[in-house]
């Protein structure tokens, strides 16, 4: 991330267990953080993927190298969760089936070019708004790390202006940011539980990514089950986007 731009703190030391980073502070910089991560994004490779597997949370992401971005999704970053028991029969049917053909007819709609993404910007791996830390780096299509920014609140408006004065998205964002939000909240359901299994299902619904029956009986058992919680999900806010 440090070789292609990004404003990371600089590591001073890492072993099998310890990992020990120059301390950094400062005055937000919000702008410039969004115009360097745009930066970061035009370091490319041939393929999506990364050189080994990386961990995100506490979960292993898979990086297998793969030339379509399309299957590389559906399957490292989608399929890849399904087989946890966290994830609920319902749901996990319903992404089988979007990543046999929806998924990634979706995502063929543009041919992105594998661009360094950091995997996992939220407010809480960013510090004083002018550093990166804590990544899950892989070659993927730069969409992901915008969609992942736009799940939950804490990023201003700033940061979304600084990168897309740098790098505008492309047409079909707005769709394709729906289901690229997937492999993120799939790690929640995993780790978290909580409403983010509603969250997956509202996602397919907003898609309109049916069972295998055509109908959308899950919707209604997510509904169900999200008045039993109450239905609230930690950290759910409103999030700007572009």
């Amino acid at each position: 991330m440090a070789a292609a731009g990004a404003p990371v703190p600089e590591v001073l030391r890492v072993d099998e267990h310890e990992l020990v980073m120059d301390w950094v502070s400062g005055r937000p910089r919000w702008d410039e953080l969004g115009a360097n991560l745009a930066g970061v994004h035009r370091t490319t490779a041939e393929a999506f993927g990364y050189e080994f597997d990386n961990m995100i949370g506490g979960i292993t992401q898979v990086n297998t190298w793969t030339s379509s971005w399309g299957e590389f999704f559906a399957e490292n970053r989608v399929r890849i969760h399904l087989s946890d028991p966290a994830v609920p029969d319902h749901l996990a049917q319903r992404l089988h089936r979007a990543c046999d053909g929806p998924l990634q007819e979706l995502l063929k709609e543009r041919n992105p070019v594998p661009s360094l993404v950091h995997g996992d910007i939220w407010s809480g791996n960013i510090i004083d708004g002018a550093f990166l830390i804590d990544p899950a780096v892989s070659f993927s299509d730069r969409e992901v790390a915008l969609a992942f920014m736009a799940v939950f609140g804490g990023i201003p408006r700033a940061m979304w202006d600084g990168y897309l004065d740098a790098w505008p998205l492309n047409e079909g964002w707005e769709r394709r940011r729906h289901a690229l939000q997937l492999h993120h909240l799939l790690v929640h359901v995993r780790l978290i539980g909580g409403g983010y299994p509603g969250m997956v299902g509202e996602t397919l619904d907003r898609l309109r990514w049916r069972a295998r029956d055509g109908t959308d009986s899950e919707s209604e058992h997510l509904r169900g089950g999200a008045a039993e919680r109450g239905g609230a999900v930690p950290g759910r806010a409103a999030a700007p986007t572009p």
